[in-house]
């Protein structure tokens, strides 16, 4: 039960919809302007960087949460599933509301700020790999869509091939799997050529 009530608690705090409530208070509803994307990226396109900036803090830091007290708080020591497992579920947990939450009708973000904040906590070393090739991709071909959807593939890979708990490597998997579908829109532009680059309506956030 009370790890029923954890996921739930953690699926609640992902489904917060940053960027839709900082609109709302500035009274833009960004689901229609730029990409429509609630995500940090169409933030910054439509009302600039510090809005952006707090989205992105935000949604990070709701990863963070679920995965350290969230965590904690639901976690009893005569379980018979250990406190990495739990974060683990937890993790999937708080980045499927960010993805699919339900203030806005199942509608959300891509994710990948909230999947930072997790793997911040459970993955350290997989996140900085993944993050140095996200900013190379960005930097060579101002494509932040595809410096997402690489960081998402290379974590999995690198916690396959490290030391990294079997439930590390799974939620990395799944998670790499939400945003790639998540980027399905980025994936087809990017093959025929029409994805824009940053500072454009490429909408990855």
């Amino acid at each position: 039960m009370m790890l029923l009530l954890g996921i739930i608690t953690a699926y609640l705090i992902g489904s917060i919809p940053t960027s839709y409530l900082i609109g709302r208070i500035k009274g833009i509803d960004v689901r229609q302007h730029g990409s429509g994307n609630v995500g940090a990226t169409n933030v910054l396109r439509v009302m600039g960087k510090l809005p952006a900036l707090i989205t992105l803090i935000v949604d990070i830091g709701k990863g963070v949460l679920a995965v350290t007290a969230v965590a904690v708080i639901f976690y009893q020591k005569n379980s018979i599933i250990n406190f990495s497992v739990i974060r683990a579920l937890l993790g999937f947990a708080v980045i499927a509301g960010h993805g699919w939450t339900i203030f806005l009708k199942f509608k959300g973000g891509k994710t990948v700020a909230t999947f930072i904040g997790v793997f911040m906590i459970i993955f350290p070393v997989g996140l900085l790999i993944g993050l140095i090739a996200w900013l190379v991709t960005v930097w060579f071909t101002k494509y932040v869509s595809l410096g997402s959807i690489l960081m998402a593939i290379i974590i999995p890979i690198i916690a396959a091939i490290s030391t990294a708990r079997i439930e590390v490597v799974i939620l990395s998997v799944t998670s790499c799997i939400i945003i790639c579908y998540k980027h399905k829109g980025n994936i087809n532009r990017l093959l025929s050529g029409k994805e824009n680059k940053i500072g454009k309506a490429d909408g990855s956030s």
